[in-house]
């Protein structure tokens, strides 16, 4: 065969997997199987691979139909899968294009709410910490919903009849289908910038767990979490539980119930008004009674009918302290008076002539002290310089010289001995008054 006849491998993949493409069989099919190797691409896509106790097939959802999951995939999850069978070029590795994924045994939106409960829980947005009080004299509420259907009208007219005073301001609202989640987080948002509100009322009525999945969104929950106005949760009937229900800062379990909640019953006030006012009135006469007696008791008492005798001893007690104070003030200027002629004789005695004559005299006193000494000083040094010139002088070699003496050098150094010297050396010879040179020409060494 030539080398024509060979065929490359992009030519036998595409080849292969056309036959895949072309397979009626392979178009839709319907698996289910184990999770394993799951990962979540950044761009959006999932990859992961599909297992039984025998096969295992490598699988691919990409981010068209992997947004519209409203669970999680995970590690070992039974699921059901639709899709179709084709050949990745690249590898040459057939897999399964996942389109839609539904989890086994029970429904992919009961463990879409769980996989969420459980996040936002961990992350402690259901913490009671977090839970804002909701007023109890509001001036203004709002509700988010539908204007139409039976919520909006029971929480108005539940209000209205409860307690008139309030103002209602109604955000029209989504509140099912896919608009449904980013149209409450709007509102919610809208709500906080205008800052008209005391209070939020969000929900709807009734509805499967489908028409009720905007109030299971992610989203919708931080919202309510992130909200600075109290928020009422308000959705379906008593038995349904929404994760807006967990966020909220109260649940309600029906929008009528949100509405009494919302707002106090004027009956109820007046009532409780008029218990109180006949409370009050109870309290003024029963002090008013006590006081009367207890006035009544005082004008009666002993000390208050010779009111004198109550501040006869503090009387008595300040005539004593001020006597006292008396004396003391006059022993005080006595002493101060003795103290004041003791400094003016110290003064006398003191006085600034006197005091210049003392320091005169001692200054003259330490001067003739001081030239004493001075002159002491002076004439020891005198000895004792005298002493040292005449100890040089008798140690002066030339004073020796001058007797007769003289000193021999040969080569600069001094002749000591004889034993230094030989015949026709030529040596120096030092007087007191001069030098002369002479030439050895006989030597005679002592025996």
């Amino acid at each position: 065969m030539t080398s024509t006849s060979y065929l490359t491998v992009k030519a036998l993949t595409k080849y292969i997997r056309r036959k895949f493409d072309a397979d009626p069989h392979l178009r839709e099919v319907y698996v289910k199987g184990e999770l394993s190797n799951v990962k979540n691409h950044p761009s959006g896509h999932i990859y992961f691979t599909l297992k039984d106790d025998a096969s295992r097939i490598t699988a691919a959802m990409f981010r068209m139909n992997a947004s519209k999951l409203k669970f999680k995939p995970e590690e070992g999850m039974q699921v059901f899968i639709r899709g179709e069978v084709s050949v990745y070029e690249a590898t040459g590795v057939y897999q399964l294009y996942v389109q839609t994924m539904e989890p086994d045994g029970v429904g992919g939106l009961f463990v879409a709410f769980n996989q969420l409960k459980e996040k936002l829980m961990n992350e402690g947005l259901f913490n009671p910490n977090f839970k804002q009080p909701i007023p109890i004299f509001p001036k203004t509420v709002g509700v988010l919903t539908a204007t139409s259907g039976a919520a909006i009208r029971d929480i108005c007219t539940t209000i209205s009849r409860r307690y008139p005073l309030v103002e209602i301001i109604i955000y029209p609202t989504v509140v099912q289908g896919e608009n449904a989640a980013p149209n409450i987080v709007k509102n919610i948002q809208l709500a906080n910038r205008q800052q008209r509100c005391d209070v939020l009322i969000v929900g709807r009525g009734g509805g499967s767990i489908e028409d009720l999945w905007a109030f299971n969104e992610e989203i919708v929950a931080r919202a309510i979490f992130e909200s600075k106005i109290p928020i009422i949760s308000a959705v379906g009937h008593e038995t349904d539980t929404t994760i807006t229900d967990f966020v909220a800062d109260l649940r309600a379990p029906t929008p009528t119930a949100a509405a009494e909640l919302a707002v106090p019953n004027q009956q109820e006030l007046v009532q409780r008004i008029l218990k109180n006012r006949s409370q009050l009135h109870q309290m003024v006469s029963t002090k008013l009674n006590f006081e009367r007696n207890r006035l009544t008791k005082l004008r009666n008492a002993y000390p208050l009918a010779s009111p004198e005798r109550l501040y006869r001893p503090f009387t008595e007690k300040l005539i004593q302290m001020d006597m006292q104070l008396g004396r003391a003030s006059q022993l005080y200027l006595m002493k101060k008076n003795n103290e004041l002629q003791q400094l003016d004789t110290a003064l006398k005695l003191n006085s600034p002539k006197n005091a210049i004559q003392y320091y005169q005299n001692q200054l003259e006193q330490t001067s003739n002290r001081l030239t004493r000494s001075i002159n002491s000083v002076i004439d020891k040094q005198k000895d004792s310089y005298v002493a040292a010139i005449r100890t040089l002088e008798a140690l002066n070699p030339l004073a020796i010289m001058t007797r007769g003496y003289s000193v021999s050098y040969k080569e600069d150094k001094v002749i000591r001995s004889a034993s230094q010297l030989k015949i026709e050396d030529t040596i120096s010879i030092h007087y007191h008054d001069g030098e002369a040179e002479a030439k050895i020409t006989k030597l005679r060494m002592k025996e």
